[in-house]
């Protein structure tokens, strides 16, 4: 048996150098395969990956899609408490935790603290020699039995009523479908032939941003929080957010809206949002999805319903009863063709990501 041992031993020994030389000659292969061919952009990478940062497409802060964000509106700064709400379930919500469920929390425990003092004091040692024998009390009982149950109605009331106007939600004017992915965020349109992936911007001096892509800056919102690409939405309408996942369970969280809505693959989750303040609302994934799960951030910008058309038009979509742009017909594609000329090639689609692995690699 030892004699099987060493040989086992001296068998993997040999395949292994033989195994990493072949795993590191394949990238060197590849390499040299296509030694002209044109760098392939990142699957749900806007931006162009033969050309550098200063080659990019100018962003122009301020403009829709690319609003400036207001520190303390929409994204965390450090406070107490929960985040300013700007949609009115969020404001409900707000106002019976702060003006309920807070003060009868403190009242609770200064009882409680209260009557633990007492106990202490009044039944120590030194002022009761000779312990008393009581092991029930009638009234007592019925009071600490009552008094919970008569908080938990109290609770319940207000409860009941912000569920049910969190989940009876008026006619949708915008439907959104968000899909998770490990790691970043799609979104589509439907009505509106909107769709587009969108992904945390890194900052300038992170050694894994690629060439390609656009580092954040503070026009964009804060670290770990800014995306390259927004979701905008109109303000002033009601929004239905259709929320599921294509590989593992995320979470579609937007504190400002007072949303947290799970995605799982394989379902179809509703939330919804009306939001009446524009701006850029920041949120995150808040469910653990994997090793980048911090870097899934979420960004949505509420704008006037002018702007919000100007942005489905610069997305090439199209607002709902306005027909979409004619696909040339057979007979103008052949025109040039008739005439000596030489029809131009059709553009190749764009590339799609084979796993999430390389659909994240700029993550």
């Amino acid at each position: 048996m030892r004699l099987i041992g060493w040989a086992i031993a001296l068998a993997a020994a040999g395949l292994t150098p033989a195994a990493a030389q072949t795993t590191a000659s394949a990238p060197a292969q590849n390499a040299s395969a296509a030694p002209g061919a044109a760098a392939t952009p990142t699957a749900g990478t806007a931006q162009d990956a033969a050309k550098p940062d200063a080659a990019q497409p100018a962003i122009v802060p301020g403009s829709v899609g690319h609003a400036i964000p207001t520190p303390g509106v929409g994204e965390p700064d450090g406070r107490k408490g929960i985040q300013m709400q700007v949609t009115p379930i969020g404001e409900e919500a707000l106002g019976f935790h702060n003006y309920w469920l807070l003060p009868l929390c403190a009242i609770i425990s200064v009882f409680v603290l209260a009557l633990l003092l007492y106990a202490i004091v009044r039944f120590r040692r030194g002022a009761n020699p000779t312990p008393s024998r009581n092991s029930h009390n009638t009234v007592i009982e019925v009071v600490w039995t009552l008094v919970p149950v008569l908080i938990l109605v109290g609770i319940a009331i207000p409860s009941i009523r912000l569920l049910r106007h969190q989940y009876s939600p008026p006619a949708a004017d915008v439907t959104v479908k968000v899909t998770g992915h490990q790691w970043y965020w799609s979104y589509e349109l439907p009505d509106y032939g909107v769709s587009f992936d969108s992904y945390m911007l890194k900052e300038a001096n992170d050694p894994t941003r690629q060439a390609n892509q656009r580092a954040r800056t503070d026009n964009d919102g804060p670290p770990l929080l800014a995306v390259d690409n927004r979701l905008v939405i109109p303000q002033g309408k009601v929004v239905k957010f259709i929320v599921t996942a294509d590989d593992v369970i995320h979470s579609f969280a937007m504190p400002a809206f007072w949303i947290k809505q799970d995605a799982n693959p394989g379902q179809l989750h509703e939330t919804w949002a009306k939001v009446d303040r524009p701006g850029v609302y920041f949120g995150q994934c808040s469910e653990l999805c994997g090793a980048r799960h911090g870097f899934m951030p979420i960004a949505i910008e509420v704008a006037p319903q002018a702007q919000f058309a100007q942005w489905v038009g610069s997305n090439g979509g199209h607002m709902p009863g306005a027909k979409p742009a004619a696909a040339p017909t057979p007979t103008a594609a052949a025109a040039p063709a008739a005439a000596g000329g030489t029809p131009p090639a059709a553009e190749p689609a764009a590339q799609q990501p084979a796993t999430n692995q390389a659909a994240t690699a700029q993550n």
